[in-house]
């Protein structure tokens, strides 16, 4: 008997072809060289998030620590301070905006490694791989409420309110996301909007309440709001592009879990787009019911039919409506350090275009 996706599906691929053709997504994206003007406040971060293990029961404080000290990239303190400084200035209400902002996002990543059924997290076991599903639920709702209890902190009470309504949007998003897992009707209109939620939304207020904060002109703080969304927009598609075709050396977590819980991402609905029926169907079946090896040659497809190709094309898109976005700020260091974060990534993920 014939492979039903033989026709369709080339047979002669593997994951290291895959990194051979575009080595890009075998290398880090490191973006700490972009942001050497905040170095010492970044600093000040790690120091007040590793405060934040003492504010728990000593019982859980170790739980804690592990999920706070995971040498992440701190994206998003750093995109409230290069904000905060590109506005007028860095206050104290910046770094704890910082620090809560983090400590929500780091909440996000625990749950979403228990539903993914990852096992790697920044080359480290997740706390589900090290603890089980059930304490790591626990662990991320105590970071998830920590965060809102240091957002009760502003005296302003519209900056607590914001960071409440992005964290419901946030899960808001992972909820749509989970609930559309294998849906083949996924459009990429949709797509988009749930990425916009789950990980824009975040992004989003580390700049515009930055701004908030600085007590800056309106124009201003949708400037910064702007630029929020466009580059989380533009990163949560390239985080999804590893997933199909990274490996776990440069992202540091467990990959190609997307496809196998059913995440139909923009590589693949540009390509489920572009299929007369016929192949559709026989896609259909590979994302359903195929085997592993079937769903590494449908990942062979998204390449070869320019699903990668057209999601780096938006990825590149997106990244310049974020550093257009900021030219009613006046021109800084700052300024330039938030237009050279998008133009890094856009260079990291240049070749694949």
């Amino acid at each position: 008997m014939t492979n039903p996706e033989a026709s369709f599906l080339p047979g002669d691929i593997s994951m290291k072809s895959l990194h051979r053709a575009f080595p890009s997504l075998s290398q880090k994206l490191d973006l700490h060289r972009q942001l050497g003007a905040i170095k010492g406040d970044l600093e000040i971060i790690e120091e007040r998030l590793r405060f934040q293990v003492q504010e728990f029961d000593p019982g859980i404080s170790g739980y804690v620590s592990y999920a706070i000290e995971s040498n992440g990239k701190r994206i998003r303190p750093a995109l409230v301070l290069l904000a905060a400084h590109a506005t007028g200035k860095s206050t104290p209400q910046h770094l704890d905006l910082a620090v809560a902002l983090e400590l929500i996002h780091l909440a996000t990543l625990v749950h979403d490694d228990i539903m993914d059924g990852a096992t790697q997290r920044r080359g480290k076991p997740t706390a589900s791989a090290k603890w089980g599903a059930e304490l790591s639920v626990l662990l991320g709702d105590c970071l998830f409420c920590h965060a809102l209890k240091l957002s009760t902190g502003f005296p302003d009470q519209s900056i607590s309110r914001k960071i409440a309504e992005a964290s419901n949007e946030v899960c808001s998003g992972e909820i749509l996301q989970t609930q559309r897992r294998f849906d083949l009707k996924l459009t990429i209109p949709e797509y988009i909007k749930i990425i916009a939620m789950k990980t824009a939304a975040l992004f989003r207020i580390c700049t515009e309440l930055a701004a908030v904060l600085n007590n800056c002109r309106p124009d201003e703080v949708q400037a910064l709001r702007n630029y929020g969304d466009y580059l989380g927009i533009a990163y949560q598609i390239y985080d999804d592009c590893l997933d199909l075709v990274g490996t776990e050396g440069a992202t540091g977590k467990t990959v190609g879990t997307d496809l196998a819980k059913g995440k139909l991402t923009l590589p693949l609905l540009h390509v489920l787009a572009q299929a007369n029926d016929a192949e559709r169907e026989r896609l259909h079946s590979t994302i359903l019911h195929g085997s592993e090896e079937n769903r590494l040659l449908l990942l062979s497809q998204v390449v070869e039919r320019g699903g990668l190709k057209n999601a780096v094309r938006r990825i590149q898109t997106y990244l310049d409506q974020a550093v257009a976005s900021l030219q009613v700020l006046p021109k800084t260091k700052y300024r330039e350090t938030l237009e050279g974060l998008p133009r890094a990534v856009a260079e990291h993920v240049a070749t694949l275009a």
